[in-house]
């Protein structure tokens, strides 16, 4: 059966990478949690998606600018719906210990070629801090997977440098990748085949809609990202 991936949470109806959004994606029992990390200008590891704080808040500017104290009085909620006024950014140790053990992780490292080592340091350590290793995943662009593997190899990796398509697979198996996550719409049932050949998991990004997740269940994926992870678990049923 394909897992269900909760893309930044159950960010479809509640705020993505916030707090509510990861806890009602537990709530539902589903298999996996995406969430994205960025790093402040004070070290600290936020659970963003955005290279600045402009669309998800009622602040502005770019986190690696801003401290945690400054991005922690900033509103997270209110831009998503009035109802949800009040919800802040996580740091990244907050969210691994709301969500713990009780489905599997995959954290998409958001690294830059100045800030690389000590994301990817930093990411490890509140990760392995907390005995998350056997079931989280670090998913970044290849010179982080590279540099995780360096610093952890035990840890799995999932390569997002997903073009040129023809050398995804044998990229990311270079790489000593356990997971792929490519585009939902490279995604056919031939390339499944072959990545499965090579003991990879496949799960695309992504599909919200009911026709594309049953296409891409039909081609075979593991797992799918998806904003709407409720509407996925009725499909596979």
């Amino acid at each position: 059966m394909v897992d269900v991936v909760a893309h930044r949470g159950f960010s479809g109806r509640f705020p993505e990478n916030t707090a509510v959004a990861f806890n009602k994606a537990l709530a539902l029992d589903v298999e996996m949690i995406e969430l994205d990390v960025h790093l402040a200008k004070d070290g600290s590891l936020i659970v963003i998606h955005d290279a600045t704080v402009d669309r998800t808040s009622d602040g502005t500017g770019r986190v690696d600018a801003l401290t945690l104290d400054e991005i922690k009085e900033m509103d997270a909620g209110t831009w998503f719906d009035p109802a949800f006024k009040g919800e802040r950014f996580l740091v990244l140790g907050e969210a691994l210990d709301l969500i713990g053990d009780r489905v599997r992780l995959n954290v998409h490292v958001k690294a830059y070629d100045e800030t690389r080592m000590a994301v990817v340091t930093q990411t490890i350590d509140e990760i392995g801090s907390r005995d998350l290793i056997e079931t989280s995943f670090i998913a970044s662009d290849e010179q982080s997977i590279v540099v995780a593997k360096q610093l952890l190899p035990e840890l799995a990796v999932c390569n997002l440098t997903t073009q040129p398509k023809d050398t995804y697979i044998a990229r990311s198996l270079s790489y000593g990748c356990e997971i792929l996550q490519p585009g939902n719409a490279q995604v056919e049932e031939a390339f499944v085949s072959e990545a499965h050949t090579y003991g990879l998991e496949v799960n695309p990004f992504y599909a919200d809609m009911e026709s594309e997740m049953r296409r891409l269940i039909g081609a075979g994926v593991d797992g799918i990202l998806t904003n709407h992870p409720d509407l996925l678990q009725t499909v596979r049923q």
